[in-house]
């Protein structure tokens, strides 16, 4: 599985591409080399309005020291854009999709404003998708070589004290993920809410 530039997985070789369905959410170990087709592949099947999502970590001089350079509870940035058709975010994954598929620190996807499904790609891999007919990805993950397995292992199954994961940002053509917010801001982009971090 190619893991994201900006990650480091310990023991990453127990990795598989995998699935597993638990009610209405699906989550999968996605390689980067197919984030792109599986983004592209959700918003063609939601013929609706839809929203782009973007989570961030909340910059250093946003978060509230409790003693000098001590923080004691870190937050995300939640941003949205309303309203894109399939062509709009289809174009919005052309632009941003390449910094953020390797970058460690981010989370972004796609909803529908109808449907409530989304797709969430976050740090170490991991793809969260939810909706009401998740076996209708189950062809599509088929065709890519990724199979259903109840007893997924992920990223975060494999940290301890001695062996932690390493997630960080990245740069693509002198950019980081500091700079869509303020790239899509004319496009309507807008910050949701900041909250804690999971």
């Amino acid at each position: 599985m190619k893991l994201k530039v900006g990650c480091y997985v310990p023991f990453a070789e127990r990795l598989r591409e995998e699935y597993k369905i638990n009610g209405d959410q699906m989550t999968a170990n996605i390689g980067t080399d197919k984030i792109e087709s599986l983004m592209q592949h959700f918003i063609a099947v939601h013929d609706e309005p839809l929203f782009f999502i973007l989570e961030l970590p909340t910059q250093a001089e946003n978060e509230q020291e409790i003693r000098p350079g001590v923080v004691e509870k870190l937050h995300v940035d939640v941003y949205y854009l309303d309203g894109c058709s399939q062509a709009a975010a289809l174009t919005l994954l052309k632009q941003t999709g390449p910094l953020l598929i390797e970058d460690g620190l981010s989370t972004f996807g796609f909803g529908g404003l109808e449907s409530g499904d989304e797709i969430l790609f976050s740090k170490y891999n991991i793809v969260t998708i939810f909706g009401q007919n998740l076996q209708s990805y189950a062809e599509f993950f088929a065709a890519l070589q990724i199979r259903e397995n109840p007893n997924l292992l992920t990223a975060w199954d494999l940290f301890d004290p001695q062996h932690p994961g390493v997630s960080k940002s990245v740069t693509v053509q002198g950019k980081d993920i500091y700079s869509i917010p303020e790239q899509l801001k004319d496009r309507g982009l807008y910050l949701a809410q900041r909250r804690e971090e999971n």
